[in-house]
């Protein structure tokens, strides 16, 4: 029987490096990259920090505090570790194969900065942010944090020997990921071994892409992704397959069901009009996300 494969739409390669504070040297893939609109929601933003060495430092790299409304971030670490406080009380450490997946809703202020312990020794970080949008009816939501540490994500052997899949939300293979979302996602990432191959198929309205983070993979037995590289797949029914061609292939899949809402940015703030973005502003001005002093 002849496999059907889900067509890919493209190959893309994110922004110049650039510092975001002085703690994460990252390459935008969209919006700024490459501008997918609606043709990804309900990922707004995809900043990733490819490997790169940090020295010691006597004090955390990272940014300082500041505001969002009306979506989510998430932020998974690779390599290197970050500490997180926002002003609704939550804090969090996150290291190699952790999840921080924060609910930013009706408003808060966060900083995100390199652990102190890894600040002081210095080393290698290995970091990926995504801006997850909330449906309107959700936007003005509490603000909330999910710490997902390594121990606790969905995991699923690949036949033969041929790596992994970590599940942080939705389901691979009927094993599902810890993350609860306003929307339906699929967010996990393939480990895999030269050779080794994951096969699957995701609903074919979900706005569906790959980022090749480490190595290099065969898809769907047409396209090679180097390392670097973002695949955006058509909206048709189709299977995933991924092969590994290096030994140490590492691929994120991102997948979700698009909202079909207007999408209003500025700055921090994302939400579906002009005016509501305007009073966000207004409120974060007169302190209804809370002060800084956290």
């Amino acid at each position: 029987m002849t496999t059907t494969y889900r067509t890919i739409d493209g190959t893309y390669r994110g922004a110049p490096f650039h510092m975001v504070g002085d703690g994460f040297r990252v390459s935008n893939y969209f919006p700024s990259g490459n501008d997918f609109g609606e043709r990804f929601s309900p990922f707004l933003m995809l900043d990733y920090n490819a490997p790169y060495d940090f020295g010691p430092s006597p004090e955390p790299k990272g940014v300082g505090a500041h505001p969002h409304r009306g979506f989510e971030t998430v932020s998974i670490a690779y390599e290197g570790y970050v500490e997180h406080h926002d002003n609704h009380g939550n804090h969090g450490i996150i290291g190699p194969g952790d999840v921080q997946w924060m609910t930013a809703g009706s408003g808060l202020l966060h900083k995100e900065y390199h652990e102190r312990e890894f600040a002081k020794r210095g080393g290698t970080f290995h970091f990926i942010q995504l801006w997850v949008n909330l449906p309107k009816a959700h936007k003005m939501h509490p603000p909330a944090y999910q710490e997902l540490l390594k121990e606790n994500m969905g995991r699923v052997a690949l036949p033969n020997g041929g790596g992994e899949v970590r599940i942080i939300a939705g389901e691979y293979n009927g094993t599902g990921g810890p993350a609860r979302t306003f929307s339906p996602i699929n967010l996990f990432d393939l480990q895999l071994k030269k050779q080794g191959v994951a096969q699957f198929e995701l609903p074919a309205a979900h706005n569906t892409g790959v980022i090749m983070l480490r190595g290099s993979a065969k898809i769907n037995d047409e396209q090679v992704a180097e390392e670097g590289s973002f695949v955006l797949f058509g909206n048709v029914a189709g299977e995933i397959r991924v092969e590994g061609l290096t030994d140490d292939a590492l691929v994120l899949v991102l997948s979700g069901e698009p909202l079909g809402e207007p999408v209003f940015q500025y700055g921090p703030f994302v939400m579906n009009t002009r005016e509501e973005v305007i009073q966000a502003y207004s409120d974060f001005q007169a302190g209804k996300m809370g002060n800084s002093n956290f």
